[in-house]
């Protein structure tokens, strides 16, 4: 596996839901908060496994899918790939390093709406894939 650059506290993860659906907090890269203790990459925190899905992104979030309009919640559920982590460990947890693409789901919990005339029209479709990727501004440090 080639190295790649680690992520550390700082860097962001991108998540894209393809349209119709539109989820506001994943419209802008999210800041990513390393755990670690022991390993720092300009005195920054590492990310390690666990990281990859921050606070702000592990609580149901709002989400529309015109034509339903009437915003509906998910949870995001991130899958990441070997080319995303290291085979080092920190404390038994891989390393996250920026690697490919990986995918994402968002999982929906209560459907958004589509106001009619006979009543409101759940949205049909449960899960919604998407992808991820983590964006970095480490350019100096690499592992595999």
């Amino acid at each position: 596996m080639p190295a790649d650059y680690i992520i550390v506290s700082g860097d962001k993860i991108q998540v894209t839901i393809p349209p119709p659906t539109i989820v506001p907090q994943l419209q802008a890269p999210v800041p990513l908060i390393g755990s670690s203790q022991n390993v720092m990459v300009g005195g920054m925190p590492v990310c390690l496994e666990g990281d990859e899905l921050p606070a702000v992104l592990k609580a149901p979030m709002p989400y529309t899918a015109p034509p339903f309009v009437t915003p509906g919640t998910g949870t995001l559920e991130i899958t990441l790939l070997p080319t995303n982590k290291t085979i080092q460990t920190d404390n038994g947890k891989k390393i996250l390093i920026k690697g490919a693409t990986f995918t994402v789901r968002f999982n929906v919990q209560t459907p958004a709406q589509q106001p009619t005339p006979a009543g409101p029209v759940p949205d049909p479709v449960a899960v919604k894939p998407g992808t991820a990727q983590f964006i970095t501004t480490n350019m100096q440090v690499k592992a595999g």
